[in-house]
């Protein structure tokens, strides 16, 4: 086992503490074909971005605000699915309030709502993605993360599960650790570590900082 030290946690949340894939597809699907684009084009695009961005990116002609909310809406009324991920619970009932938070593509609506839907306890204060001006991969969420802990980056264990998320993060100065949910270990080349799922990683509280021990995943 590998034994890291930390003294917060940054986690993103789709993919690492719940799964809303197939809301996600779903929506993104819908949306693709009512936009002449290619759905599966749509579902690799918006894995791990920002809507807006994913947006900009397949239609820079439309009015992004407005696609924004109208797929906000979708992904928000389709909850079916959605469902809390292994050994999130215990990971969580381990760690302080003022210890972690959630750093998301999501909006903040969206967030709390899926959170709510998987029965997770929501953070009072969470970074999203209507509170950035760079989603990942840029640094920007997660060094805001960061901040709203009282933390240096460089004392922060993110967990992802999108590439983009592990660039963000390791940009941002934290030590990543991502999971095997959604892509590839090569997809992943940005992460320190990589598992399986929370189950892999049992986290303690020592001598006024945390210790994880985790079980890498074999790329």
């Amino acid at each position: 086992m590998l034994e890291l030290h930390c003294k917060g946690f940054l986690f993103d949340m789709d993919g690492v503490l719940i799964s809303s894939l197939g809301s996600v597809e779903r929506c993104w699907r819908a949306w693709a074909l009512d936009h002449d684009i290619d759905p599966e084009l749509a579902i690799r695009t918006a894995h791990g971005c920002r809507a807006i961005e994913t947006v900009r990116k397949l239609r820079p002609d439309l009015d992004d605000r407005a696609e924004l909310l109208r797929i906000e809406d979708m992904e928000v009324a389709d909850q079916d699915g959605v469902t809390v991920l292994a050994g999130v619970p215990e990971f969580l009932r381990a760690l302080p309030e003022d210890r972690w938070t959630v750093v998301t593509s999501a909006t903040e609506r969206l967030a709390r709502v899926r959170l709510a839907a998987a029965g997770l306890r929501v953070p009072q204060r969470f970074i999203s993605a209507d509170q950035v001006t760079h989603g990942k991969p840029h640094p920007e969420p997660y060094l805001r993360g960061a901040a709203l802990l009282g933390l240096d980056p460089a004392d922060c264990i993110v967990l992802e599960d999108s590439g983009s998320g592990a660039i963000a993060g390791r940009a941002a100065g934290a030590t990543v650790v991502a999971t095997l949910f959604s892509h590839s270990p090569q997809e992943l080349h940005a992460a320190h570590h990589l598992v399986h799922d929370l189950t892999s990683v049992q986290v303690r509280w020592q001598d006024g900082s945390f210790c994880l021990r985790l079980t890498p995943a074999q790329p």
